[in-house]
């Protein structure tokens, strides 16, 4: 058993939700309680957490703020742990990862992770890798063929075939692209053909090559400065060696004293060598400094020839790029431009050749991802015909039916989820045919088969039992604690049959208080929950049948 993802959920000012804050637990946590109660607020809740958009609507009556916050924790965590550096988010400290939303009445808002303020997009691709949240509107999403491709890819791992699809098609899009800027009418290219040998010649004439922006700085600094670095040299120089009362002089002063001192005391010998090294160094560096001076020069024309290599060089920043290795390379990208234009039909030629044979790459990679999706269908289908088995449609059958289509970002390939739900039915699309109870269970069957390849911990179940009946809530509870033994899931469930699978059962419910309404969640266990399972079977008022009943229920999971 994996452990609990979704640790806390905390909820302030939240709809009809005042303040409440949600322990989680590993394995399948069944949210129960009266049509509204509140339990579709959790979901929401959590659904603004993983980056859904807000609304200032979804404030409590009253209130100027409302918040959300979630705190997860983490195991083997390497792919989120590398997102987050990617969004320079900091870690998270012993396994937890806490987010935060705010929304207020003003229509402004604040998202957080580890405390670190971050953007709506970075908060879904963050979402995405720790919940999958299914809602009741989702079922239709079954419908979509290209969620039945996405569904079928992740389901067969075409990672491979699939890059190289994704680059052989980009291959050919940019070779379309190429002929597209070839193929415009004359006056066009000539046009462009003037610009580009403008453009050419202008940068080629600078002399670039070997030039760099931060030496120009230099000798310009050194030449602009020339005469008060010449007068601050030798005004130097004259102070360390050269005038009659200089540093050199007074060290060789204090030269001889020492060598008197040191026929008296020896500790002044181990001094006369330290002003033995002294000595040589303001010499040396006198030396180096007067060596330097030599090199300035005063030189007008020079300073002048400079400061026009910086203004050219400015201009041509300005056009074609921020640094001189970028306007070399928008050179390099003129010639060739200009090449392709000026040798245009034996371009177009060239460019045919290789469109060609991109195209060959394509059908080759297509046809090979066709490949893998067709064995891929076959395993899904299988999979989940059983899984619907189990759900209710002992005949059903389901199945991943591909039709070959013209090359497109997604493949060579359209899918089509077919059902057949009784016997002597002929297999048709399930989007014609499947009523919301049946698209319910086909979903909650792939859904199955999916979890076992699925890297998401965290399952959300909004009402997958809605318009099933009693009779197929057993089967839809063992299912759904099946999934459990994989990932942490929430189910939100009108179902008793469905909600004594628990291993964590939290009961909403809402009470009144001076005219406003709150909602209100426990952790419901032994006698509080037979009595809950009770009322989904009866109503408000128990009775010992249905509390026998719940027993039962509850004794035989």
């Amino acid at each position: 058993m994996l452990p609990p993802m979704l640790q806390t959920l905390h909820i302030r000012n939240f709809a009809i939700v005042e303040a409440l804050e949600v322990d989680f637990g590993p394995g399948l946590n069944v949210i129960t309680g009266e049509t509204g109660a509140g339990k579709s607020v959790l979901v929401g809740a959590l659904g603004l957490l993983l980056g859904m958009r807000a609304d200032r609507s979804q404030i409590r009556a009253g209130a100027d703020q409302g918040s959300v916050a979630a705190t997860f924790s983490l195991k083997d965590a390497d792919t989120l742990t590398a997102l987050l550096d990617e969004l320079g988010i900091p870690p998270c400290e012993d396994g937890r990862l806490i987010i935060r939303r705010t929304l207020t009445a003003a229509g402004t808002g604040k998202c957080l992770v580890n405390d670190s303020a971050t953007t709506l997009h970075a908060l879904k691709r963050i979402g995405d890798l720790l919940v999958d949240l299914h809602g009741p509107h989702e079922h239709q999403s079954l419908l979509n063929q290209d969620f039945q491709l996405a569904i079928l890819d992740a389901f067969g791992r075409v990672t491979a075939p699939r890059a190289a699809y994704d680059e052989a098609y980009a291959a050919v899009l940019d070779i379309q692209r190429k002929r597209h800027e070839l193929e415009g009418d004359d006056r066009t290219v000539a046009q462009q053909i003037d610009l580009l040998t403008y453009q050419v010649r202008e940068i080629e004439a600078a002399e670039l090559e070997g030039q760099t922006e931060e030496a120009l700085l230099a000798e310009h600094a050194l030449l602009a400065n020339a005469q008060e670095i010449l007068a601050l040299g030798q005004a130097i120089t004259a102070a360390l060696t050269e005038d009659e009362g200089c540093a050199f002089n007074r060290v060789v002063d204090a030269h001889r004293q020492l060598e008197a001192m040191a026929r008296l005391t020896a500790e002044a010998a181990a001094w006369k060598a330290e002003l033995d090294t002294l000595t040589a160094g303001l010499q040396a560096l006198s030396t180096s400094l007067q060596r330097r001076l030599q090199a300035v020069e005063v030189d007008p024309e020079r300073l002048e020839w400079v400061e026009e290599r910086m203004a050219l060089l400015h201009k041509l920043k300005r056009k074609y790029g921020a640094t001189v290795p970028e306007i070399l390379q928008a050179l390099a990208e003129a010639r060739t431009r200009l090449l392709d234009l000026s040798s245009r039909t034996e371009r177009l030629a060239a460019l045919d050749k290789e469109w060609k044979a991109a195209e060959a790459r394509l059908q080759q990679a297509g046809q090979e991802l066709r490949k893998q999706r067709q064995k891929a269908g076959q395993e899904l289908g299988r999979a989940v015909s059983l899984n619907l088995k189990e759900l209710g449609f002992p005949h059903g059958e389901f199945r991943a039916e591909l039709t070959a289509v013209d090359p497109r970002p997604s493949g060579m390939d359209e899918v089509d989820f077919g059902f057949a739900p009784n016997v002597g039915e002929p297999m048709r699309p399930l989007r014609l045919i499947a009523s919301s109870g049946e698209i319910s269970r086909v979903m909650l069957a792939t859904k199955a088969v999916l979890a076992k390849h699925d890297r998401v911990p965290v399952l959300v179940f909004d009402e997958v039992d809605a318009n099933v009946g009693g009779e197929m809530g057993v089967a839809i509870g063992e299912k759904l604690a099946a999934i459990a033994q994989r990932h942490q899931v929430l189910c939100i469930t009108h179902l008793p049959q469905v909600a004594v699978h628990g291993r964590t059962h939290l009961a909403v419910a809402k009470r009144v208080s001076k005219g406003r309404t709150y909602t209100e969640i426990a952790l419901v266990d032994g006698k509080e929950r037979e009595e809950e399972i009770a009322r989904m079977l009866g109503g408000k008022d128990l009775t010992s049948v249905t509390l026998r009943h719940a027993r039962e229920l509850l004794a035989r999971t």
